[in-house]
């Protein structure tokens, strides 16, 4: 997330013409420019919120506050000083899951089980961010790693079959990495599976796409991260 700011704040359009609207006086252009140094801020101009300026940065437009220090971007109130996405925080805090109230002995557990820092992954056998998320899984140390099956029949039809085939496996996480990594296809399955509770608890918290990652302190990733050091970092971050 950082990254994505900083190249949001770093584009340099060298050339171009400065000149801000009418009622923008000097000292908030001045401190806007300042703030955002690394940028340049080809106008400025008021809107009809008193306090909120329409900055253009090449040919895109954000908005400012009087300071420069906060910009909306794409829905997102970004603090710029801070490096912070403001609107991803709050909706991590919003949508935080009670760690306690997920039925842990439905899961596959895997990872470093006698790890203290944990996660619990909703994921989907056939979804392919979630074969991605697995191998990165492998990469990850010092984590114990609860797998919830969430299967999305909707868009892939044959996943809640599988899922319930992993449950039954005598080796579950093994399976699991078997199915997702190389495609195999396993025995249909021969127990009662917790398929069916876990679909319920996924719409009850919100689950709407897979994977699904949650932190023992209710954060939540949605989607893959992009490498075992993306992860490393939002878990760290709480």
């Amino acid at each position: 997330m950082k990254k994505a700011i900083m190249v949001m704040i770093t584009m340099i359009y060298s050339g171009l013409a400065m000149a801000d609207g009418p009622g923008v006086d000097n000292s908030t252009a001045d401190a806007i420019r300042q703030a955002l140094s690394r940028s340049t801020v080809i106008n400025i101009n008021t809107t009809p919120i008193e306090g909120v300026y329409e900055l253009q940065i090449g040919n895109s437009i954000v908005y400012s506050d009087a300071t420069g220090r906060y910009l909306i971007d794409g829905g997102s109130l970004l603090d710029i000083q801070e490096q912070k996405n403001l609107t991803q925080s709050r909706l991590e805090y919003i949508n935080r899951v009670d760690w306690d109230s997920l039925p842990l002995d439905k899961a596959i557990v895997s990872g470093d089980k006698k790890a203290k820092q944990k996660i619990a992954v909703f994921t989907d056998p056939d979804c392919p961010y979630c074969r991605h998320l697995e191998k990165t899984l492998q990469e990850l140390k010092g984590v114990k790693v609860y797998t919830f099956l969430y299967p999305i029949e909707s868009l892939h039809p044959k996943a809640r079959e599988k899922s319930e085939a992993i449950w039954c496996s005598r080796d579950r996480h093994k399976m699991l990495q078997k199915v997702m990594l190389e495609n195999h296809t396993p025995d249909a399955a021969t127990c009662k599976t917790p398929v069916e509770e876990i679909a319920a608890l996924g719409q009850k918290l919100n689950i709407n796409g897979t994977p699904a990652i949650i932190a023992t302190d209710g954060r939540r990733m949605n989607g893959a991260p992009r490498s075992v050091k993306q992860l490393e970092e939002w878990l760290a971050s709480h």
